[in-house]
């Protein structure tokens, strides 16, 4: 029997998924700026910072599949509240790690790599560990609420509740460059951060409430499904059994861990990658050699410009999320998707040489961002066209690993890749090749065919 519920307003739980996925991209999606002052202060290398951020994506993605399942079984709102509560305490626990002493750090070698170790252990374990397992509670279980709210507008509801990644990271970076340069550390940052993270969880758990069953907004009618002869059909949703089964949604699962890998590999490194073109640029002007030392001011200037680059790539992230719903529901995903991705690949092949000014870097960081940023409704949007909305917090919680297992590859690889070449030219070459398996996918993936209800 259709309901339609008049005391819960449904733009509640889309205000819920926005403050909660708000507090997952202050968790992850401006870390690049910290990587150069976390170097300075514990004597860490590229790829010992990069592992980090590598990690949390890995335990944030794993998570959301456990995550889609409890809040299927015991409701969004308790999953949401306990995970972020997690998730706070972990990102406020980096801020208490000792830095070892400045002089053995500028002394270099085995000594100032062994007073690294052990910080560099519990960097994993608050960051990468706690607040990673956290936030993948946070994160899924609103993606999957909010549609069930929204029938007549799924991809839209979705995009809402993603968009707060983007909006996240836009004041993460450049909120956290000032408090760095303010401080002196990155440490302070994830202390007063990780505050704010557990009241916004707080407020976005009670924001979260499942719909009565059979709801509908009022005055609108699910679509009906036809045969060939014109007969009407009904057919029901695919269970979470019958929806892991199909070729279709592991075809899903490749193109979906592929634009994350070359995405994450990107949104870890360009901060950096800006800082060390415009550095070079700065010293060729100067006359300096590689030796000499940068006035500090110079630095911080060199290092406020290259955090623009994540900041508008939050910004194109967190814009595309709303607007590419509304179309997604009009024309459907599959256009979309072979189109940005497409896109996507060109922009990881001029990133490089785009790190040398400010503006350009921060032009193609916002055209990686559209494109990466419109992943994260299409995804849940194309399940739900596929599948269903009956197990979308099972579904979407198994294909969202693919974002976990890519978030550890593209960052680590990366760093790796930088490390060995001492460029970024390679790790964005290998982005860009990555991608182009996922338009390969995409340009030719077909929806299953519906599941007719069979009456006794």
């Amino acid at each position: 029997m259709p309901q339609t519920e008049k005391t819960f307003p449904r733009w509640i739980p889309l205000l819920g998924g926005l403050l909660g996925s708000t507090t997952c991209g202050l968790l992850l999606y401006a870390f690049s700026v910290f990587i150069r002052p976390l170097q300075a202060q514990f004597g860490w290398s590229v790829p010992d910072v990069a592992m980090a951020y590598a990690l949390i994506c890995l335990i944030f993605g794993l998570m959301t599949f456990p995550a889609g399942r409890l809040s299927d079984k015991y409701g969004s709102r308790n999953v949401v509240l306990v995970g972020g509560i997690i998730m706070a305490f972990g990102f406020f626990m980096v801020s208490t790690i000792t830095p070892p002493d400045p002089a053995v750090i500028a002394a270099g070698g085995d000594a100032a790599r062994a007073a690294g170790k052990t910080p560099l252990y519990l960097l994993y374990l608050y960051y990468g560990v706690i607040a990673g397992f956290g936030g993948g509670c946070v994160y899924l279980p609103p993606i999957a609420t909010a549609p069930k709210w929204w029938p007549d507008r799924r991809a839209l509801a979705t995009g809402f509740t993603v968009v707060g990644l983007g909006l996240g990271s836009f004041v993460m970076a450049p909120m956290a460059t000032g408090m760095i340069n303010h401080f002196g550390s990155a440490l302070p940052v994830f202390k007063y951060v990780g505050i704010a993270m557990g009241i916004m969880v707080v407020l976005a758990a009670l924001c979260l409430k499942e719909p009565p069953k059979g709801y509908r907004p009022a005055g609108w009618n699910p679509p009906v499904q036809s045969s060939a002869d014109g007969l009407v059909k009904c057919c029901r949703d695919y269970t979470y059994e019958e929806t892991k089964k199909t070729p279709q949604f592991w075809l899903l699962w490749v193109a979906y861990f592929c634009g994350s890998f070359a995405g994450l590999m990107v949104i870890g490194l360009i901060a950096k990658h800006g800082i060390d073109a415009m550095t070079l640029v700065y010293r060729a002007k100067e006359g300096l050699d590689a030796a000499a030392v940068i006035p500090e001011d110079v630095a911080k200037s060199i290092a406020m410009s290259a955090s623009l680059a994540p900041s508008t790539l939050a910004v194109f992230n967190a814009a595309v999320r709303i607007m590419v719903g509304p179309l997604a529901d009009r024309m459907g995903t599959k256009k979309i998707f072979v189109a940005l991705f497409a896109l996507q690949t060109v922009a990881m092949l001029i990133l490089f040489p785009a790190g040398k000014t400010a503006a350009l870097l921060a032009a193609c960081a916002g055209l990686i961002g559209w494109n990466y940023g419109a992943m994260f409704t299409l995804f849940p949007a194309t399940l739900l066209q596929y599948y269903g909305p009956t197990n979308q917090g099972s579904n979407y919680g198994l294909l969202f690993t693919a974002w976990g297992i890519a978030g550890f590859c593209g960052p680590y690889f990366g760093g790796k890749l930088q490390a060995m070449t001492g460029s970024f030219f390679v790790p964005f070459i290998v982005a860009a090749v990555v991608l182009a398996i996922s338009v390969a996918i995409l340009a030719t993936l077909k929806a299953p065919s519906k599941i007719p209800v069979i009456e006794a």
